[in-house]
């Protein structure tokens, strides 16, 4: 069963009266169309591409922006209030904005699409397996699934265009299997001793669990999770022993950890390089392929594959 949660934000309380006159306004403007607020741009471009021509969206967290350590703005609790929708990944993903999610009361619908799927297909944080790891948009399947809640919501918000949502979901729905039977083709060509994902935090095993790669991360599920020597030793002591030649770094983190990692294997006598960068929690600039999940992904696998390949 789908879930929705609502809730509003405290700090409207100071601009309640105004508030509302202005968002009347603001939807006049857009014809009407639904206006729906995002955390993270994957969810975003999802939304956009099943909502088409009835919908406004906006994402709160932009290219380089870290989900796991980002703090909801002032602005974006007038973002919040003005959204019809509110679209968020769930999952723990957003760690610091719990509180907010927490302090809201009922005014807008806000679903959590990662806590709407069929829990079978989730992964667990090795470290604490009551947590979920909420990277689900590197499983396309799983994607597939968790984007139907937003169809679901916008069917519910707006049933006179319901048609259209579900017509643009299908279409959408076929270039994501395209988009996993090419990922498959290309990694697939990289030779099986040679699947070795090692990244900044451990983003990727969705990913791994989809292509039958071998996925390591110096950091845990999130970003604030701490690491030590021995985090390092652990992925110098992989890439030496089975002569592997790179290591990624992600659009979202910080090169300084996996940097530790190149130099550790570097003493060791193995030389590495940083087979490129890859988008783990943030996609690419808007206006480029990459600003696209599609694109992000197709980024990703052919980075992947010309580094180890």
């Amino acid at each position: 069963m789908k879930k929705l949660f609502y809730f509003v934000s405290p700090l409207f309380a100071v601009f309640l009266l105004a508030g509302c006159g202005a968002s009347d306004s603001a939807s006049g403007s857009e014809e009407n169309k639904l206006q729906v607020t995002t955390t993270i741009a994957q969810i975003a471009d999802a939304a956009e591409q099943i909502g088409g021509e009835h919908v406004e969206v906006e994402s709160l967290m932009g290219p380089g922006i870290d989900p796991h350590l980002y703090k909801a703005t002032q602005s974006d609790m007038q973002k919040l209030q003005d959204a019809d929708v509110i679209l968020y990944n769930g999952l723990h993903l957003e760690g610091q904005m719990l509180e907010v999610f927490e302090n809201m009361q009922d005014k807008t619908p806000a679903v959590a699409i990662g806590e709407n799927i069929d829990g079978s297909g989730l992964l667990t944080d090795a470290e604490d397996n009551t947590l979920s790891d909420p990277h689900i948009w590197f499983d396309v399947a799983i994607w597939k699934d968790a984007i139907g809640s937003i169809t679901d919501t916008f069917i519910e918000e707006d049933p006179d265009n319901k048609a259209d949502y579900e017509k643009n979901e299908t279409a959408y729905l076929k270039e994501l299997d395209e988009l996993k039977a090419y990922a498959e083709e290309q990694l697939a060509s990289i030779p099986e001793e040679q699947r070795v994902l090692i990244t900044a935090h451990d983003a990727f095993q969705y990913f791994g669990e989809a292509y039958d790669m071998e996925v390591m991360g110096l950091q845990g599920l999130s970003t604030d999770s701490e690491f030590g020597l021995a985090d390092i030793q652990r992925l110098v002591d992989t890439l030496t022993e089975r002569k592997i030649g790179a290591v990624f770094v992600e659009s979202s983190v910080s090169e300084k950890s996996i940097n530790a990692v190149i130099d550790g294997a570097k003493e060791a006598g193995h030389e590495v390089e940083i087979g490129g960068e890859l988008y783990s929690d943030a996609m690419g600039e808007e206006g480029t392929e990459e600003g696209t999940y599609i694109g992000m992904y197709r980024h990703n696998v052919d980075t992947i594959v010309d580094a180890l390949k």
